[in-house]
């Protein structure tokens, strides 16, 4: 059997856009439950919640972007996560740094390790943030406490 030359650049080019397709396909799949897993949220909750990390990166808007599939420190088993996520503000951006441990009882992960490392070498420790962090909170908390008494 004779196959033309004509034939076989179709076959071709229709295997490598199935194959492109198909690789594109799980990429994005794989990314969309990274995003969806519980470890990740946490991390991202974590991140949103320190106002000395936000203020760091000029957030909100804060962007995260899709993570390195290939980099060694994206590691998931059935009992830990570890994640560098990588994140950017207005001003800065850098990559967040987590761990997390799944409690096999409840089947609960929960964040061991939180660190955001900015661009400019900047290190914050999200679960023990810099007393800084407090402070702000402690302002915010007393406005708060101001106009909402002036409110009333």
């Amino acid at each position: 059997m004779r196959v033309s030359t004509s034939q076989l650049q179709q076959l071709t080019i229709f295997t490598t856009l199935l194959a492109g397709g198909g690789g594109v396909t799980m990429y994005h799949l794989l990314q969309k439950k990274f995003s969806q897993s519980d470890y990740y949220k946490l991390a991202l909750e974590e991140l949103e919640a320190c106002p000395v990390a936000m203020e760091s990166l000029g957030a909100p808007p804060l962007k995260v972007h899709n993570i390195h599939l290939t980099d060694r420190h994206n590691r998931v088993d059935p009992l830990t996560a570890q994640m560098k996520i990588p994140v950017t503000g207005s001003i800065t951006g850098g990559y967040l740094y987590t761990s997390s441990l799944r409690n096999s009882d409840t089947n609960r992960w929960s964040l061991k390790q939180a660190v955001l490392k900015l661009r400019e070498g900047q290190t914050i420790d999200l679960l023990n943030p810099p007393a800084a962090a407090a402070e702000h909170t402690q302002e915010v908390d007393a406005e708060q406490s101001l106009s909402s008494s002036t409110n009333s």
